[in-house]
């Protein structure tokens, strides 16, 4: 289970995140990752479609997807907000499978948010134009 602080509860945080956040695909689930403030904890929310299946297997899908949200967090303790959204074929995948998909998703998006922020900081800093730009204007 996922401490209070530790969930996204509003419509306007999921869709701050998925709108924002960066994106990644898997088999079983797609997830969106995008930063918060430093400090603050990291927060998830899942969204399980009726596509996913009936009642008992969408809770049993959301249950696995928490446990993993969950152990993430030891990890990714602060800064970030991420939401998993299940597909259908997380119906049928055992928790190992949804274990790996979410690990693997949740290691390439915050890879790419790593990855982008030095470098849109460092264009913004120092005032220079890519070569690209220099080449629209020729």
């Amino acid at each position: 289970m996922l401490a209070t602080p530790n969930r996204l509860r509003t419509s306007t945080d999921f869709s701050t995140t998925v709108r924002s956040g960066v994106r990644n695909g898997r088999r079983n689930l797609v997830l969106y990752t995008a930063s918060i403030g430093a400090g603050e904890p990291s927060r998830i929310g899942f969204i399980v479609s009726k596509a996913v299946g009936n009642a008992v297997t969408r809770n049993l899908v959301k249950r696995r997807l928490r446990e993993a949200g969950a152990l993430s967090l030891h990890t990714h303790g602060t800064g970030l907000a991420v939401v998993v959204r299940a597909l259908p074929a997380a119906a049928t995948a055992s928790w190992e499978q949804l274990l790996s998909d979410y690990n693997a998703a949740l290691a390439v998006t915050t890879k790419r948010l790593g990855g982008s922020a030095p470098r849109n900081a460092s264009t913004e800093h120092n005032g220079t134009t890519t070569g690209r730009d220099t080449a629209c204007m020729t």
